[in-house]
């Protein structure tokens, strides 16, 4: 990766003869990892447009695989401006970027807290105010592990983003999943507030087909949405 950070965000189709676009143009922060390839799948095949950001060259093949149109950047590295410019003529957003815990705390924080609030901020700034849905984790904001625990970092930062997502003019939907599994997709159970969901998972590709579901339906917007594999299909749920 160059020190200068790309955004090479493909150009709109223009010139008399395209047809004005009536499907959404959406842009995947994470675009490579397993939910992200889910709904990129999905979207595609129901006539929208999505832009992944990768962080790699090497995972552009992938995502052309998948039907959507990579983006090499550096999301940890952009200033205000570029986020501007990679968030502009898109009609919504979905995060689901994350460190995942792995590597060390400062590129913990760098992705889930730093890097999600400053996307958030360019959509605050965004004239037409693209549609966001967030994938976090059901255990935030209240998470309550201790901060000498490996996993704090991760927590930590994904409450920071959480709590500026929630508190930004934003038309924002935050979903927090149970632990991830590559079950097939399936419906869902949505977990009220406090209940417990220990021993409980939820399908990659379920999380994928309800951030798709929130950004079709606006009663979804301000909403904070813990859920786990069920028996309620996810057009009913969401």
């Amino acid at each position: 990766m160059a020190n200068v950070p790309r955004c090479d965000v493909p150009p709109e189709p223009s010139g008399p003869n395209v047809a004005p676009m009536t499907a959404n143009r959406i842009l995947v922060i994470g675009g490579h990892g397993h939910v992200a390839k889910h709904f990129t799948q999905l979207a595609t095949s129901q006539g929208h447009q999505v832009d992944s950001v990768i962080r790699r060259d090497d995972q552009a093949h992938d995502v052309t695989s998948w039907g959507g149109n990579p983006v090499v950047a550096d999301v940890t590295t952009l200033r205000p401006a570029q986020w501007d410019d990679l968030i502009n003529s898109h009609d919504a957003v979905v995060w689901s970027a994350g460190a995942g815990g792995k590597g060390t705390p400062e590129d913990t924080y760098a992705v889930d807290r730093d890097a999600c609030t400053a996307l958030v901020d360019g959509l605050g700034r965004s004239p037409h105010r693209p549609r966001f849905v967030l994938v976090s984790w059901c255990g935030s904001p209240d998470h309550g592990v201790p901060s000498d625990n490996s996993f704090f970092p991760y927590a930590d930062a994904k409450a920071a983003a959480d709590r500026h997502t929630m508190n930004s003019s934003i038309r924002w939907t935050i979903l927090g999943p149970v632990t991830l599994s590559h079950d097939p997709a399936s419906g869902v159970r949505i977990l009220t507030e406090g209940e417990e969901h220990a021993d409980t998972t939820v399908s990659r590709e379920t999380v994928a087909k309800a951030a798709l579901a929130c950004l079709d339906d606006d009663a979804t917007a301000g909403k904070f949405i813990r859920f786990c594999d069920g028996p309620t299909p996810i057009a009913e749920a969401f």
